[in-house]
């Protein structure tokens, strides 16, 4: 059988989405209760980073091991694209590992390395898409509310790369999806025609007014206002987003049990208010842990 790859969550049908959650359960139920079942044993996960991460090496690293697998970091001196061509190097690696995780600086990188590896390719992060973080969020959104179906989710903040992941996986999973931005700060058209054509009837809602896309939210969620990459547009963006901040006036506007939702690094008194990330709705570290055991369903998805 070909090799899948998981480069955007537009690579997923909504029943192989469900397939990983279903598996991500059961192993978190398993980890939970002291049992770490060894069924990718002999298996090699291969890291190639070209950004700096926390949860989503480590989280990857623990779930590979838990599941009896090992992993490599691959750092610069590997020579990805420098020493040697990518298509040459795709073909060598996959000889050696069984799926490679690949956090890039440009989306197109881990495009050329899908394209030419045997082995699977797991977009770890790109400047476009982020989709092991927002499965991750839709599983953690699925354990809050008990179920997606009647589960809405907000978004506060720029149309970045979590926030496209996200939608996509909204509506994949029919989860009613609305975001608040600035002007100018929201999806693209050529991006929204797409999601539009894997998913008719997607409930979404663009908007430039916070409360109104909060309303009725199960979870509302928000990222740094300047992602890796963007900080010399920091103090432009500072300014347009000044308004866009989450804060208790605009988690009282959504359900009264809503959670809070952030993908971590968070700038506390920019985006978010300690007052909520820290506060009794926050479900920051549970949506953190979910990154290793979401991960372990996808990997044993993979190669299971």
């Amino acid at each position: 059988m070909a090799k899948r790859h998981v480069i955007s969550l537009f690579d997923l049908t909504s029943e192989e989405i469900r397939q990983v959650f279903k598996i991500s359960a059961e192993l978190k139920s398993e980890f939970l209760r002291g049992v770490r079942r060894p069924s990718l044993n002999g298996h090699v996960l291969g890291l190639l980073f070209e950004k700096p991460s926390l949860r989503t090496r480590v989280s990857f690293e623990a779930a590979i091991t838990h599941l009896g697998g090992n992993s490599m970091f691959l750092g610069a001196d590997v020579g990805w694209g420098s020493r040697e061509p990518v298509p040459d190097f795709a073909r060598v690696i996959s000889q050696y590992v069984d799926v490679v995780v690949c956090r890039a600086k440009t989306h197109e990188r881990v495009e050329e390395l899908a394209e030419n590896a045997t082995c699977s390719v797991i977009n770890g992060l790109t400047d476009v898409a982020h989709p092991c973080q927002a499965l991750t969020d839709l599983f953690t959104l699925q354990e809050i509310a008990g179920s997606l179906d009647t589960a809405r989710l907000a978004y506060v903040g720029d149309a970045n790369n979590v926030a496209c992941s996200l939608a996509v996986a909204s509506a994949k999973l029919g989860v009613p999806f609305s975001i608040a931005h600035p002007n100018g700060y929201g999806f693209q058209h050529a991006f929204l025609d797409r999601v539009m054509e894997a998913a008719p009837g997607f409930e979404l809602l663009q908007t430039e007014d916070p409360i109104e896309a909060v309303v009725d939210a199960t979870a509302v969620y928000t990222d740094v206002w300047a992602s890796m990459g963007q900080e010399d547009e920091r103090v432009r963006r500072g300014e347009a987003f000044a308004d866009y901040q989450v804060n208790d006036r605009i988690m009282a506007s959504a359900k009264s049990d809503a959670s809070f939702l952030h993908c971590l690094p968070a700038r506390r008194g920019e985006e978010v208010t300690p007052e909520v990330i820290d506060g009794p709705q926050s479900a920051v570290i549970q949506q953190a842990e979910n990154r290793m055991h979401v991960q372990k369903g996808l990997l044993q998805w993979l190669l299971g």
